[in-house]
């Protein structure tokens, strides 16, 4: 049974930092890249980020290049988001989610077929 299960949201001020983790088991971790998503009231989830298997590579949604780091340890199976310099419209659940197939690079969250639970990121201004 696959398992995926986030932590490290809270509520910030802008320009704040925060950590999300996800705790994967389960599945062979190392098969796989890991995204982060995030959907805001009202609005559609979106992509964040992603990482390959290996860790070498990642691809970020413009409103957060520069900003937030994806980063995985395989020998732990977790995935992290660092968020830096946050916005108010950074504000929304996370999720962190797993490809329906091994050695799947994507953005689309179509084609993610395990999700946690969320955690909540909320941005005061």
């Amino acid at each position: 049974q696959v398992q995926l299960v986030e932590s490290g949201g809270g509520l910030v001020q802008a320009g704040d930092s925060l950590r999300l983790s996800c705790a994967a088991s389960g599945l062979p971790f190392s098969f796989y890249a890991m995204g982060w998503f995030r959907q805001a009231p009202g609005k559609e989830r979106e992509f964040v980020a992603v990482i390959k298997w290996t860790g070498g590579l990642t691809n970020y949604a413009d409103s957060v290049k520069g900003r937030f780091t994806i980063s995985r340890d395989n020998a732990k199976n977790t995935v992290s988001l660092q968020m830096n310099k946050l916005k108010p419209e950074d504000t929304a659940v996370y999720y962190c989610a797993r490809p329906a197939r091994t050695w799947s690079y994507t953005t689309r969250s179509s084609e993610y077929d395990y999700w946690g639970q969320g955690t909540q990121v909320t941005v005061s201004s």
